[in-house]
């Protein structure tokens, strides 16, 4: 396995980058515990001319300012009050593009995700949704601007063949406040996979 280049997430096309991030693998090693699972799920966020983005029209605030900056960093925050949302930051500084990783499939070290998250088995629910995948993998606000070339958070290439019928491509989940941007087709996963979020696909 290899980490994916600083090039990969420094492309313009954030569409593009979060449909290839499909069956790459994220690892953290937080205190000598490594855990990692494959990406089955994302969505695409759009900078300042997408309205369901935390840098739509431009915003910049204390928390979305990792934005923009240059890509290959993450951009983690909290969701309801609750839950740690693990994001990839893409394209050069100054464009304010992210991809939310919303659900993994565990590869490597389940023992310890089952301790983080409180479950007794390992079922789908382990890393199913952008909530349950943090907390499985131990990411939280703290790691936030952490340098996905660096070697507690970091997203790796280990040659899975997803082939293009295997992609699911749908409108984004819980964005309906964007108005006509909550209809764009910015959501990619792998088909089948039971660890996919949201309503069951094929």
């Amino acid at each position: 396995m290899k980490k994916l280049a600083i090039d990969f997430y420094k492309r313009t096309n954030v569409t593009l980058i979060a449909k290839q991030l499909l069956g790459k693998i994220i690892v953290t090693n937080f205190e000598g515990h490594i855990t990692s699972a494959r990406i089955v799920e994302t969505e695409a966020y759009a900078g300042q001319t997408d309205k369901a983005s935390h840098a739509a029209m431009g915003k910049r605030t204390a928390r979305n300012e990792v934005m923009y900056a240059d890509g290959g960093i993450s951009y983690v925050y909290i969701c309801y009050g609750l839950h740690q949302m693990f994001n990839v930051v893409t394209n050069d500084s100054g464009i304010p593009h992210a991809i939310l990783v919303r659900a993994a499939e565990p590869l490597q070290g389940a023992d310890i995700m089952l301790v983080r998250t409180g479950k007794k088995t390992g079922d789908s629910s382990l890393t199913r949704g952008p909530g349950n995948l943090a907390k499985a993998l131990g990411i939280s606000t703290v790691n936030t601007g952490c340098n996905l070339q660096g070697d507690e958070i970091y997203i790796t290439d280990d040659d899975y063949v997803l082939r293009k019928q295997h992609i699911g491509i749908s409108k984004r989940i819980g964005v309906d406040y964007a108005a006509e941007d909550a209809l764009l087709p910015y959501r990619f996963y792998i088909k089948g996979n039971k660890f996919v979020s949201g309503k069951p696909v094929n």
